[in-house]
């Protein structure tokens, strides 16, 4: 099984890692996220345009990921109903390969992107979240619609989702590994072993 990171997810992801950083003012939440998706897509950006290697580029963007993306809400959420009936011990494997396939699948992209640079737009509520507008521009390709989703319950803003196009990409997730888990008699255990033969797979080739 392929998890389905699509070109989208690849897309929103690359830019999104680095949208928000800091405590974000209550009474000006859209101007700040907006700013912040300026000044820290800017670095990214930076990263992905930037003469270092595959390797470098890797080590850079990590922490960007590790710290302004709430990865483990996007994988509990994209495993819906299935984290309930999950063990414990499935719960916290199941988060360690998703954060590993992850980075991985974005990490492994990030030449594929040189010469992006991308226009932000504008930032509005949506429920307990602020979302952020943006146009990403693409050497010889079209510009992809995108925006990001960012929620502050836990104190720091976080990258939640990202709607490429109208599509919510974590919803997508959800929807392909849930019928992943009815196809395989709705046992959680059937994603661990996929997730973890990618894992085991990326590995393998990179030692190739």
């Amino acid at each position: 099984m392929q998890t389905s990171f699509t070109r989208r997810f690849l897309l929103g992801t690359l830019v999104a890692v680095s949208l928000i950083s800091g405590v974000a003012n209550p009474a000006s939440a859209e101007g700040t996220a907006t700013a912040f998706v300026r000044n820290l897509g800017d670095r990214l950006v930076a990263i992905v345009n930037s003469d270092l290697s595959g390797p470098q580029k890797k080590e850079k963007v990590l922490p960007i990921l590790q710290g302004d993306v709430d990865v483990d809400a996007i994988g509990r959420f994209c495993l819906g109903r299935y984290w309930r009936t999950a063990t414990p011990e499935q719960q916290a494997d199941y988060l360690k390969l998703f954060r590993q396939v992850l980075a991985n699948t974005i990490t492994d992209k990030l030449g594929d992107y040189r010469g992006v640079s991308f226009t932000v737009g504008s930032a509005t509520p949506k429920g307990e979240d602020q979302s952020v507008d943006t146009i990403l521009h693409r050497p010889q390709q079209a510009d992809a619609n995108l925006e990001w989703i960012v929620n502050s319950s836990s104190g720091s803003p976080k990258i939640v989702d990202v709607v490429a196009e109208g599509a919510s990409l974590r919803l997508t997730q959800r929807q392909d590994y849930a019928s992943f888990i009815q196809q395989h008699g709705g046992q959680v255990s059937a994603i661990l072993a996929a997730l973890k033969l990618q894992v085991q797979h990326h590995q393998t080739a990179k030692s190739d």
